[in-house]
């Protein structure tokens, strides 16, 4: 037969264990950060009915979306972000849940978009919402939790871009382009993209605004300055507008309240720019960017919806959360240098090189494992040489060595791979033995 060519199709890509450790280690501390603020898990379907998702993103997102129909002759939808799913999802569970109900979800999904650094065609979100509450404090969470998750990361230089949809459908009533809102925001949204200019024939063609309308519009979006200084500036532009001035004093409230929680100013930026892309959002919404690295794009986004599940329900159930794009932090920590070349979650290799004192290497790294020690025993007995490149090459941080002699005295050498040194200790499993050892090579390298 003949052979099939190994490939990948366009936008999708392959995980080998260097990058699948680090990948892990994002889901595993967005999993802490969220349920540490009292999120519970969910799962929901990769697949579902076409009517589910269609029309509740934006035109967009429909013409990216993979469907087809299934061998039952239903016609169906890959999962374009964890939102629809999730609106769904407690339409139909709501009265079991109770609320105000917070989820997490983390888990990929799918986009036929034009793949690009940091954009793929499959990828994977680390979602958190709260539903059934139209408190502002659960959109001060929401930032809080974004903040605290890009530290966990061990990221510092970072700035969360935020905005309200109301300010932005204030300015436009006021222009009379509220009949096309939808069309305004979308243009609005891709002007870090595309720039001012295109943006504003956009504005002209796509959402029939005038040259005048276009450019107030592109005036709000362009308001530069403290965040002091932009609240100032947004009040008689928004006056006499009572949905704009809503949006305006919870702005003011957001800043104030997580200024209070200890969030420095510098950190927050109020960027009346930001419109999102997807039509559900109806308050505040909210873009988080690398300051290294700020071309990869925003790699925390979200904020309010608060009509979406009414489309599956006559509950009303307000919602508010953000969405870690785990592929496009990945890429951009590629970029900044973040990721540690280790191609093993083991921290230990125990090299076999003594083929008769096997069961005796099986029950050392058993006892290892059992004090909560990663540890690999190489299969099979080599040259110390050989094992020893292996160790380098995967990652390991620290070799064990021990032969027939070793064995005898009740010996280990502890070799720490990365400057080399190596030293006695006994097999003991006391603080002065092999565990403590090895406990306090590692902790050095935590530190």
């Amino acid at each position: 037969m003949p052979r099939i060519q190994p490939r990948t199709l366009k936008g999708f890509r392959d995980f080998p264990p260097a990058m699948m450790i680090p990948r892990e280690w994002i889901i595993d501390t967005a999993r802490r950060v969220y349920r540490s603020y009292g999120f519970s898990p969910i799962d929901t379907p990769a697949l579902e009915h076409l009517d589910i998702l269609t029309g509740k993103g934006s035109e967009e997102t429909d013409k990216q979306m993979y469907r087809f129909e299934d061998p039952g002759g239903r016609m169906v939808g890959m999962r374009f972000d964890l939102t629809i799913p999730l609106a769904r999802f407690v339409a139909q569970h709501i009265q079991a849940l109770g609320t105000p109900f917070k989820r997490y979800q983390i888990a990929t999904v799918w986009r036929g978009e034009n793949p690009q650094a940091g954009r793929y065609r499959e990828f994977m979100q680390c979602d958190f919402d709260t539903i059934g509450t139209t408190s502002t404090t659960s959109d001060i969470e929401t930032v809080l939790i974004i903040s605290d998750l890009l530290q966990a990361l061990d990221f510092e230089r970072f700035t969360i871009r935020v905005n309200n949809r109301l300010v932005l459908s204030g300015l436009l009533q006021k222009l009379g382009l509220d009949q096309h809102s939808g069309a305004v925001l979308r243009a609005l949204d891709k002007l870090g993209k595309i720039g001012p200019e295109a943006v504003r024939e956009e504005l002209v063609t796509m959402a029939s605004a005038s040259p005048e309308q276009a450019e107030s519009v592109l005036q709000l979006a362009a308001l530069t300055g403290t965040n002091a200084e932009i609240l100032q500036q947004l009040q008689p532009l928004l006056a006499g507008s009572e949905m704009g001035e809503q949006g305006l004093a919870q702005l003011a409230e957001l800043r104030e309240a997580l200024a209070a929680a200890g969030v420095p100013d510098e950190r927050l930026q109020l960027d009346v720019s930001i419109a999102r892309g997807l039509d559900y959002y109806t308050g505040m919404v909210v873009e988080t960017f690398l300051d290294d690295l700020p071309e990869i794009g925003s790699i925390c986004s979200g904020g309010r919806y608060d009509n979406l599940a009414e489309l599956y329900t006559n509950q009303h159930l307000p919602g508010v959360g953000a969405s870690l794009g785990l592929d496009r932090l990945l890429a951009a920590m590629e970029k900044l240098g973040q990721i540690t070349a280790v191609q093993t979650p083991a921290q230990v290799l125990i090299p076999f090189f003594a083929a008769e004192h096997r069961n005796d290497y099986l029950r050392l790294a058993g006892q290892l494992r059992a004090a909560g020690i990663g540890v690999e025993f190489y299969p099979e007995p080599k040259k110390l040489g050989k094992q020893l490149q292996y160790a380098n090459k995967k990652g390991f941080r620290i070799a064990l060595i021990i032969g027939g002699d070793e064995f005898a005295t009740g010996q280990c050498q502890v070799k720490d791979l990365a400057s080399g040194n190596s030293e006695t200790v006994p097999l003991s499993r006391d603080a002065g033995g092999v565990i403590g050892k090895i406990e306090s090579l590692l902790e050095k390298v935590r530190h």
